[in-house]
């Protein structure tokens, strides 16, 4: 008899995936034009809850993560700068070959701040990207 075991469940455990949101608009500076702020705390900082930035190829699967963090600022507007600091979560995902999406986890920082703030980026869901609590939108030039 042979028994075979995944380390990915067959249920997604993420909570805002929304296949019907809009592709996201870019400004001028090549970043994605984030209009609205999220009220949810749990949005971008629980694993569950994860910005769904979606992208279309897998050639450069960093450039949505870069143009959605690239349109933030920290609380009052200050320049922010982000290192990418792991990939975890496994999930189940029709978008890739292997049938597993992955969440990428940025660690957010700001001149002044106490602590890093971490945020959960996932390229493989779509979902309305709004602006996490405690961040800011970048003013466009």
């Amino acid at each position: 008899m042979f028994l075979s075991s995944s380390c990915i469940s067959t249920r997604s455990t993420l909570k805002n995936v929304d296949d019907n949101a809009p592709i996201p608009k870019l400004s001028k500076n090549n970043t994605f034009i984030i209009t609205e702020y999220s009220k949810d705390k749990r949005y971008g900082y629980n694993k569950d809850y994860p910005v769904n930035i979606f992208y279309y190829n897998t050639y450069n699967e960093q450039l949505n993560e870069e143009r959605f963090l690239n349109a933030l600022a920290g609380p009052k507007g200050e320049k922010i700068t982000y290192t990418k600091i792991e990939t975890c979560c496994p999930f189940p995902s029709k978008r890739t070959a292997m049938g597993a999406g992955f969440l990428n986890i940025y660690e957010i920082s700001w001149e002044g701040q106490k602590k890093p703030i971490l945020l959960y980026l996932n390229i493989y869901e779509k979902g309305y990207l709004k602006c996490p609590v405690g961040l800011s939108i970048k003013k466009q030039d």
